[in-house]
């Protein structure tokens, strides 16, 4: 209201609304002073008592006019309150809490919920009422028709105030049922055409992006890849269909490769929309082929030569094997934690970009001289190293073990793994320059070296580009 206005106030949509109380008050009191001074006129000119009579008047006018100040004042800032509306603000407000909204109440949480309801008309409209008695907005919505309802999933933001436990217990009285709710974050303010398609962009451009594009597309879930020919021989995986197999909380899809793609969710069962949607997904990587992106780092060695990083897939198989065969029992053994000649038969899986990232240094003739793997092992993240003899202790180790820790990040992954044997001493020594958090796990004599990533900065190594740099500290060992 501005304040040339006092008369008027505004609507909750900005349209002027006058209220005929205060036009009322007003009238009577300019009658009431008319024939008061109509009155004192007649009296001062016909009577003894004139000057008191005056006196008297002047008062009168005095007192109305302070009462209509004050009345103007108590009523002319807000529109009348009904005694309904006052009884419900005082019923639903926190005792203590003032009628003003405190600032984080104002900007509220993020929260991500699906429920099911009946498919009839009204139950949608129910459960949207029951949502805004509690002041949460409904900022998205996605349904997922069922054979015997609908899954609705919204994107919500409510007051600070109001708990995940408010939430769904109003839901659950305006019928919803099954209803699960997780906090969000701001990504999720991105709509699902837009997401799928951002998705489907990141799988064209590099295959190992498959597994990760179906986990932000399906939120938390586990997501296995078995290959038709397992690399340490046996049978592979039952064959599925072509349209793949939905089984409430599994889907099962044919895997590029050959094998079979098996996501799983067990906190909450997949919708038929969910699964059309992770098929597309998998058949468009599967009709692009194996790909990665092209682009290579040129690092300098402390003794002055360079070394070459970069992004490698099944078609390195044969320089890989050939830096296996340069490479000694003891090395291959700490790599492997097998018999060494079946060393060769785990690099066409490792090497395949379907199954996660591998990065090669090699020296400026071509010739391989370091792998480095960033596995996806279902919900987890395995990192694994192999550095040639004559190569070792130079810093090309940790170069790729820092690189792959800066690719897992950006993957999203909370944690990275390394399986080594006890006395491996040098991958020990990598993991520790990582400058991460660590835990250590020793049984029969096997080492399990777990990093947590949170807080560490994806760009603290690129992936492989097309930058020349030196390679960091010389006295960093692998």
């Amino acid at each position: 209201m501005t304040p040339d206005m006092p008369d008027v106030t505004r609507a909750r949509h900005g349209r002027p609304v006058h209220h005929w109380r205060r036009d009322v008050v007003e009238l009577a009191a300019l009658f009431t002073a008319v024939a008061v001074a109509d009155a004192v006129a007649n009296l001062i000119g016909h009577g003894p008592d004139g000057p008191a009579l005056l006196l008297i008047s002047a008062l009168a006018l005095a007192a109305t006019a302070g009462f209509h100040v004050w009345w103007s004042r108590r009523h002319g800032h807000a529109p009348p309150v009904s005694d309904t509306d006052a009884r419900r603000a005082a019923e639903t407000r926190p005792a203590g809490q003032s009628e003003r909204p405190a600032a984080d109440e104002v900007a509220g949480a993020l929260w991500r919920m699906r429920t099911t309801v009946k498919d009839q008309p009204g139950s949608l409209a129910a459960l949207c009422t029951a949502l805004a008695e509690r002041r949460v907005d409904i900022l998205s919505l996605q349904t997922h028709p069922l054979a015997d309802g609908t899954v609705d999933e919204f994107l919500l933001r409510a007051p600070a105030t109001v708990a995940a436990a408010d939430i769904t217990r109003a839901v659950a009285v305006a019928g919803g049922t099954a209803t699960w709710i997780e906090r969000a974050d701001a990504h999720d303010l991105v709509d699902a055409p837009t997401r799928v398609l951002g998705l489907a962009a990141r799988t064209a451009l590099d295959t190992a992006e498959l597994p990760l594009s179906l986990r932000q597309l399906l939120g938390r879930c586990t997501i296995r890849s078995l290959p038709g020919t397992p690399a340490g021989g046996g049978r592979g995986p039952q064959p599925v269909p072509v349209e793949g197999v939905l089984e409430d909380t599994v889907m099962r899809l044919p895997a590029p490769e050959g094998g079979v793609l098996t996501v799983e969710r067990p906190y909450l069962p997949f919708t038929p929309t969910e699964f059309a949607r992770a098929r597309a997904l998998v058949e468009l990587d599967s009709r692009l082929g194996p790909r990665i992106p092209r682009g290579q780092d040129v690092l300098t060695l402390p003794e002055g030569n360079e070394i070459t990083v970069r992004r490698v897939d099944t078609g390195d198989l044969a320089a890989a094997r050939a830096m296996h065969d340069r490479c000694s029992p003891h090395t291959l053994g700490l790599r492997y934690h097998g018999p060494v000649g079946d060393a060769d038969r785990y690099l066409n899986h490792l090497l395949s970009p379907r199954f996660g990232r591998t990065l090669a240094a090699q020296t400026a003739s071509g010739r391989i001289v370091g792998l480095g793997h960033l596995l996806w092992d279902g919900d987890e993240t395995e990192v694994a190293l192999l550095v040639e003899d004559d190569w070792q202790q130079r810093g090309v180790g940790g170069e790729l073990l820092g690189r792959l820790v800066a690719l897992a990040v950006e993957a999203g992954c909370e944690s990275v793994y390394a399986v080594t044997k006890a006395s491996n001493t040098g991958m020990v020594a990598a993991m520790r320059g990582l400058g991460l958090p660590l835990d250590y796990q020793v049984e029969e004599g096997t080492l399990v070296i777990t990093a947590r990533l949170a807080g560490a900065p994806a760009s603290a190594r690129p992936a492989p580009g097309t930058a020349r740099q030196h390679l960091g500290d010389p006295a960093r060992r692998d």
